[in-house]
């Protein structure tokens, strides 16, 4: 009995770490730094800067000594007969002798070292293979600065929606002690039946958006797993609210600060891919250019009628042989000519696309600085008419239930309370997502 209790206490020990070990509680910072590590999107751009290393690391080599070996083996099944006039071994002018040269079986083991001299299309491939590693550092940093962009939207959507229920359900409970208290004055001949219909509507109205809201909070949570890289069904729990992150987020400083355009990520690819255009040209151009590559090779060779080339007895032969090639392109019939005028023609594209660029990035910090600086003012103002909302809405339902206000004037209000409360979860989520644009178009992450 003692054992069988163990075994079920470790059992449960066991079940209780997997559950904490799939339970994710993030706050939006800790979402951000797991997204960076488990998003898939970005482990293929840690893989993507890994593979760019070893492309650096293969070009480098094809200009470094390069060994081969080769073995061989050949087997004449039936050796070819040559015909020598018969005269050369003595016989009668005009025959001819049936003879076979070598041995019917031979072994052939050669070394090769291979170096190149000069190849200036290998010098410009080394230089290629450098901005290459640079574009692929770059598509990682725009990458994590995207990550994070969506981790925020995802982690803000989700707050979003768990404020909307929690408010809903407020709204909804509310409602029902009214909707109930009013159906006692109208069943006592107090108060008239169209007051309890126009109470009818709103709530069946909260009671649409409530069911919309929590479908729309179960979708958010599947969004924010899979950006964060978790499984979709993942059991998440957000531990920051979405106004202590509005008023974290509120930052001034940020709408005065400057366009770097050194810093800006989508110039920086830009510029990369003009050097990248640069260093094309130079390709095609070093293709006029003589290559010059030397070699030097030993082996040994033995020969037997019979396979016995494992015998110690057997002879080998050596040899050893050095060379030096140079190639020299005369002419292409144009055709270098015109892969040169193509790179240069794509040089010029990178070049407007440099200016573009560095255009599209003032303007966007323009609009975004003005997006960011509008939702916190916008902030301030739904925070405003919430509050002015919220009191309207109590002085007419007293007016209502004192019999000044009419059925129709609570619910005026109340809608007009309704839609005050989602403006102002939006104008919250708004400043989060707003200050994120801004962050991501100057690469100035906290």
């Amino acid at each position: 009995m003692k054992h069988k209790l163990i075994l079920v206490f470790s059992l449960l020990l066991i079940i209780k770490g997997f559950s904490q070990e799939n339970l994710q509680s993030l706050s939006l910072e800790q979402a951000i730094d797991f997204a960076l590590q488990n998003n898939r999107t970005a482990k293929n751009a840690t893989r993507d800067i890994e593979a760019a290393k070893q492309q650096k690391w293969e070009t480098t080599a094809t200009g470094l000594p390069q060994i081969s070996a080769e073995i061989g083996y050949q087997n004449f099944l039936k050796q070819q007969v040559s015909l020598i006039p018969a005269e050369f071994f003595g016989g009668n002018p005009g025959e001819f002798a049936e003879v076979t040269f070598g041995t019917k079986q031979s072994v052939n083991a050669t070394a090769t070292l291979n170096q190149k001299i000069f190849d200036g299309s290998y010098l410009v491939g080394l230089q290629s293979a450098k901005v290459f590693l640079e574009i692929s550092k770059n598509a990682k940093t725009k990458t994590d600065l995207e990550i994070r962009k969506a981790v925020i939207n995802a982690y803000g959507n989700v707050l979003l929606a768990e404020e909307s229920v929690a408010i809903l359900e407020k709204n909804k409970a509310i409602l029902e002690k009214n909707l109930n208290d009013l159906s006692k004055m109208f069943e006592n001949g107090l108060e008239e039946e169209e007051s309890v219909e126009q109470l009818q509507i709103t709530l069946s109205g909260v009671n649409s958006s409530l069911k919309n809201t929590i479908r729309l909070k179960t979708l958010a949570y599947q969004m924010l797993n899979i950006t964060l890289g978790l499984d979709v069904y993942n059991p998440t729990v957000l531990t920051d609210s979405l106004e202590s992150l509005t008023v974290q987020n509120i930052s001034l400083e940020l709408v005065d600060a400057d366009l770097n355009l050194e810093e800006a990520i989508d110039y920086q690819i830009a510029e990369n891919d003009k050097k990248a255009k640069v260093l094309l040209l130079k390709l095609e151009k070093s293709k006029a250019l003589p290559t010059l590559n030397a070699f030097i090779n030993g082996g040994y060779s033995a020969f037997s009628d019979e396979f016995n080339f494992t015998s110690k007895n057997q002879k080998w032969f050596g040899s050893s042989l050095f060379g030096v090639n140079l190639n020299i392109p005369i002419f292409s019939s144009l055709e270098r000519s015109a892969a040169t005028q193509r790179a240069k023609i794509n040089l010029e594209k990178a070049k407007d696309d440099l200016i573009e660029t560095e255009q599209k990035l003032q303007l966007q910090t323009a609009a975004a600085k003005s997006d960011y600086q509008f939702a916190i003012e916008d902030y301030d103002n739904k925070k405003l008419n919430l509050n002015l909302a919220e009191r309207i809405e109590q002085k007419n339902q007293t007016k209502f239930f004192e019999g000044i206000a009419s059925s129709f004037d609570l619910r005026q209000a109340q809608t007009q309370l309704y839609t005050a409360q989602q403006e102002f979860l939006q104008a919250m989520l708004d400043v989060i997502n707003k200050k994120a644009e801004l962050e991501t178009i100057l690469n100035k992450v906290d």
